[in-house]
């Protein structure tokens, strides 16, 4: 074998020629990378807890108890006729991927600094890491609600196979906002302390201690832009049988998700050539 550095392969590494390049192909041949990363995080999350997994299934249901207490029982909350633990149980759990996947993918980048200042990689697979490891929270606290659903009576219509697009809604929503926000906290680190304060508020924007019925149909277009509603109504005619699908909700919702996920990918990309030296 000839060692000699002169008789090896050089390889130049250029940006792409355009924003619109997203290469697809280099994600691919990293996706090993993309493994590699997404079930780090997972252990990373759960070593040396008491728990363990159990934190998935605590998450949702602590928060279950309290909205059923102060907004079931004390406000008297409508839950379209669901019983309401339910009712809001089914909606923190596309609420809480969407949460934990955002924090994660907002984050990322400047968690993983050593990574990204040392190594050549597509960066996108540091925010896509991040969003994909909830799905393993996700599934956890899933099975949860299908107990809940048999205890209730509860089964499923036709809809139930448009679940995952729903599902799919929530992760690109997160991927979306996480690369606007990954991008920015690289140049600006006082980004991380108001992501905290953007998911409550989002928190309560969005239908999951009530339902979008209670919103004046004048403004439920302009409500829809809010991508989690469309989302969580969704998710809930999909499980719940709820009567009728949300409509143009829905559509507004899917209309913003496409815009902020293009919109993150555009601005993600005009900023990655710089971010090994400003991270």
């Amino acid at each position: 074998m000839d060692n000699n550095p002169s008789s090896l392969p050089i390889f130049f590494i250029r940006p792409a020629s355009s924003w619109s390049s997203i290469g697809l192909k280099e994600l691919w041949e990293y996706r090993e990378l993309l493994y590699f990363l997404v079930w780090r995080d997972v252990k990373v999350r759960y070593k040396q807890t008491a728990l363990g997994a159990a934190w998935a299934i605590i998450q949702p249901l602590m928060m279950m108890v309290v909205f059923s207490l102060f907004f079931g029982y004390l406000a008297k909350v409508p839950s379209d006729g669901i019983p309401y633990p339910i009712f809001t149980f089914c909606a923190l759990l596309p609420w809480q991927l969407f949460a934990h996947a955002l924090t994660e993918s907002s984050n990322s980048l400047v968690a993983n600094e050593r990574l990204i200042t040392k190594v050549y990689f597509p960066r996108l697979v540091v925010p896509i890491a991040a969003v994909l490891g909830g799905m393993v929270d996700f599934a956890v606290a899933f099975a949860i609600l299908v107990v809940m659903m048999l205890y209730y009576g509860i089964v499923p219509t036709w809809a139930l196979v448009t679940l995952p697009t729903f599902i799919l809604l929530a992760i690109m929503t997160a991927l979306g906002v996480g690369l606007w926000l990954s991008a920015l906290n690289v140049q600006y680190r006082d980004v991380r302390y108001t992501i905290g304060f953007l998911i409550q508020f989002w928190l309560f924007a969005t239908p999951v201690a009530y339902s979008s019925s209670i919103v004046p149909e004048r403004w439920r277009l302009l409500y829809g832009l809010n991508p989690m509603a469309g989302v969580v109504e969704g998710f809930r005619w999909a499980l719940l049988g709820k009567s009728e699908p949300p409509g143009a909700l829905l559509a507004v919702s899917v209309a913003v998700v496409i815009l902020i996920l293009v919109g993150g990918l555009y601005y993600f990309r005009r900023m990655e050539q710089e971010f090994a030296d400003v991270v």
